[in-house]
């Protein structure tokens, strides 16, 4: 199964056991909701979030039409994921996200569930993703051998607050230019783009009204090399999908960069001068990405309703 674009700016956290907040959810402008079976729900209304995930899916799921749906397994290490699974894996399911992934034989455990499921279910195989959440040191070391355990993988993710804990640290130790995390969340997007796989950062777990934090956040992981962010408030979603846009002006730099690439393509060059600097193969790829972004996001609005 080849992974095709998707629009992945912002993945918005909604407690699976809360039906007003994953109602409220449908009215975002967040690329893909993450409805939660984890952390966000406690042990004694795991079940009552299974049914609400199952009711959502069959009954709701087009009102998201413009949205990836995910939904958030408890580990594989708890027991509970299967349960989740079963409840989850049916039409309308775009992606598993899978917490404290270490290993690929945490994605594989999960990836054999979903082949069952999906068989009984009537489900093309392979049809559901896997966006592996990376939470701990062990996870960091191994990221590159979760990013290639499967074909339904669709991108790599980060968690800072329980990868920092790992590290017996705090989240609110972390300084203003976050050199705290910079090593994991390098480690992650090399081997995300090694892997030919878009990269999502960690949630902002600030205070949620500290809007300037959450920029500067975002602005870093974008010049890390991130593709996106998780969410666990609307409120972050607009500035999120803001930081991972890109802007008018790089959009018309990159259609510039194209043409005139592919113009000096046809005359046999592969560099050529513009604007004061040689722009190459790479410099294409990157500007064809940019377009790319500028596309989906488009397409998204026009299927918006009004």
């Amino acid at each position: 199964m080849s992974i095709k674009p998707y629009l992945l700016r912002s993945l918005l956290f909604v407690p699976a056991n809360s039906w007003r907040l994953l109602m409220s959810a449908l009215r975002t402008e967040a690329d893909a909701l993450v409805i939660d079976l984890e952390d966000a729900v406690p042990i004694d209304d795991k079940e009552t979030g299974r049914w609400f995930v199952k009711e959502f899916l069959e009954n709701e799921r087009e009102k998201a039409a413009d949205k990836l749906v995910f939904v958030r397994i408890n580990g594989v290490l708890t027991g509970l994921y299967e349960e989740d699974l079963r409840f989850a894996v049916r039409k309308g399911l775009d992606g598993i996200v899978i917490p404290k992934t270490e290993s690929k034989d945490d994605v594989s455990k999960v990836e054999n569930v979903l082949s069952e499921l999906e068989s009984k279910m009537g489900l093309e195989n392979g049809n559901i993703f896997i966006l592996p959440l990376i939470e701990s040191a062990l996870g960091i070391e191994n990221a590159y051998e979760i990013a290639t355990a499967s074909k339904r993988i669709i991108g790599l993710s980060f968690g800072a607050g329980d990868y920092l804990r790992d590290l017996g640290l705090s989240y609110s130790i972390l300084s203003r230019d976050e050199h705290e995390i910079l090593y994991p969340r390098s480690r992650l997007v090399v081997a995300a783009k090694a892997a030919g796989l878009p990269a999502i950062d960690t949630p902002f777990l600030g205070l949620i009204i500290d809007r300037e934090g959450l920029k500067r956040q975002s602005e870093i992981a974008r010049k890390l090399g991130f593709d996106g962010k998780y969410a666990i408030h609307p409120t972050h979603i607009d500035i999120i999908n803001n930081v991972f846009s890109p802007s008018e002006e790089e959009i018309s730099e990159a259609r510039e960069i194209v043409a005139t690439y592919e113009e000096a393509s046809k005359r046999g060059l592969g560099a050529i001068s513009y604007k004061g600097r040689m722009i190459d193969y790479m410099n294409y790829m990157q500007a064809k990405k940019a377009l790319e972004i500028a596309e989906l996001i488009r397409r998204k609005r026009e299927s918006q309703v009004v």
